[in-house]
């Protein structure tokens, strides 16, 4: 293998299995738990990488955290496309080059990228119109109405399938564990939901493709707004409806007639003060009853993680005034904010984004606690009322 060739590999059962024991001395009891039915073993806090300037010390940084945290206990790795405007994606490269070299196989790690934001590598252009023409609709990636008015992204399968590949590319790897379509909502004000659920259909459909080429393992969709919102809201997104796409994209695909697609995980904002997720019933699961997201994903099979877990860096400073007094023996919000997020039922990994190593010490200090008792977690929520 030359410096340059991609890592093989994907997260595996007895890969992960292998890397949470090995870390029992450094992480409490119940830190993992399964990725579903398949047995891979993920932290229950993982590494963000959307903040940090779009430059080469942050690069350095971001680098040298990835791979602490991933010699720390902490195998989830979050990343996008389009993060620091495509910078983020070597950066993460760099930081797993670095934990593999160490000694951390690539099948202990658990590694996902989004798409759906244009990737404006380099920084935002001067001329947006060209940009487009240039590197979307010249290319083959789009058309000029697969792209939202309002917000940069592009909701075409061939510009999703460019970013699922710079991704693999500029990480260096052969293949990502998840990919998700990140806030595909925000063509729904344009389009309506019909069109936009066409449109993700045909996404679906190349993923499962990147899936049975090996590219790929899971996809998904990270959201800000579709989880959290009313059912009646013009931007509520159905776990079951989209479980649905999925398996229309899976046959399309294979030609089978099984419902055996790879949409295997979601992402959506949860925290002390965004509590939709689990205190707002706005999914019907097709098994006779309504159920908060966070209940239905369990219901349904599908793995959550939450985005958004320190509220933008607020809960680093504050904690709620309930959480404060429940888990006052922590020593500062921060970590508050972690134990809060990974110990909610039905939340598998709570993401952190962070572009300074320092950062870092209180997340490898909440995972060496275990989660709050389940009971602990409700009583909170019951002192509120």
């Amino acid at each position: 293998m030359t410096e340059t060739a991609p890592i093989p590999g994907h997260a595996t059962p007895q890969g992960t299995r292998d890397y949470a024991e090995a870390r029992a001395d450094d992480v409490a009891e119940g830190h993992f738990s399964d990725l579903l039915k398949t047995k891979i073993q993920l932290s229950s806090l993982g590494v963000g990488t959307f903040p940090g300037a779009a430059d080469a010390a942050t690069d350095a940084a971001v680098a040298t955290l990835v791979a602490q945290a991933l010699g720390g206990g902490i195998n989830v790795v979050d990343t996008g496309a389009h993060y620091r405007y495509g910078r983020a994606l070597a950066a993460v490269g760099a930081g797993i080059r670095q934990a593999n070299l160490a000694g951390i196989p690539r099948e202990a790690m658990f590694l996902v990228s989004k798409g759906g934001f244009l990737t404006f590598r380099g920084g935002p252009p001067e001329d947006r119109d060209a940009w487009i023409q240039e590197e979307i609709v010249g290319p083959g990636r789009g058309r000029a109405e697969d792209i939202a008015e309002q917000t940069p992204h592009c909701l075409s399968p061939e510009y999703i399938e460019y970013q699922l590949d710079l991704s693999r590319n500029l990480m260096g790897v052969e293949t990502l564990d998840a990919f998700m379509v990140d806030q595909p909502e925000v063509h729904i004000p344009e389009i309506g939901k019909e069109q936009v659920n066409q449109k993700l259909e045909k996404v679906f459909e190349v993923l499962e493709w990147a899936v049975a080429e090996g590219r790929l393992r899971y996809y998904g969709i990270s959201t800000f707004e579709g989880f959290r919102v009313e059912t009646d809201h013009q931007l509520f997104q159905s776990l079951t409806s989209l479980q649905g796409l999925a398996e229309k994209a899976y046959q399309a695909v294979t030609g089978a007639d099984d419902t055996r697609h790879h949409f295997l995980i979601a992402q959506m904002p949860f925290n002390q003060v965004m509590l939709e997720g689990f205190t707002r019933f706005n999914q019907a699961t097709g098994q006779g009853n309504v159920a908060s997201t966070l209940q239905a994903a369990h219901q349904l099979g599908v793995y959550m993680m939450s985005s958004h877990t320190m509220l933008k860096g607020h809960l680093g400073q504050q904690s709620v005034d309930v959480v404060t007094q429940a888990l006052a023996e922590l020593p500062n919000p921060a970590q508050r904010a972690l134990q809060f997020n990974r110990s909610t039922p039905g939340l598998g990994t709570s993401l952190v984004g962070m572009s300074n190593p320092e950062h870092l010490a209180d997340m490898l200090a909440v995972a060496a606690r275990p989660p709050m008792e389940r009971s602990g977690f409700l009583g909170l929520f019951q002192k509120a009322e």
